[in-house]
């Protein structure tokens, strides 16, 4: 083989290499930090916000519902 030939092999197996050493320490610290939170969420847990009174959404809803009830029987009676 050619000298040129081996040179760009050498070089390429050292960039796929590079890139595969880079990509396995990047999904190894990737794990690493996932466990860390969870561990952290277990000791500091977040606080959840407790809904005062009834949602909005479903008030909304009821005043939809009371309006269709209402175009319906204004239909009905004619």
């Amino acid at each position: 083989m050619s000298e040129t030939l081996v040179q760009s092999l050498t070089v390429m197996f050292i960039g796929m290499g590079t890139v595969l050493a880079f990509l396995c320490t990047t999904i190894i610290s990737m794990i690493i930090m996932a466990k860390v939170v969870k561990k952290i969420n277990r000791i500091f847990p977040e606080a959840v916000p407790q809904a005062a009174g009834t949602c909005k959404v479903a008030q909304a809803a009821n005043e939809d519902e009371n309006i269709a009830v209402a175009i319906l029987s204004a239909i009905l009676k004619k």
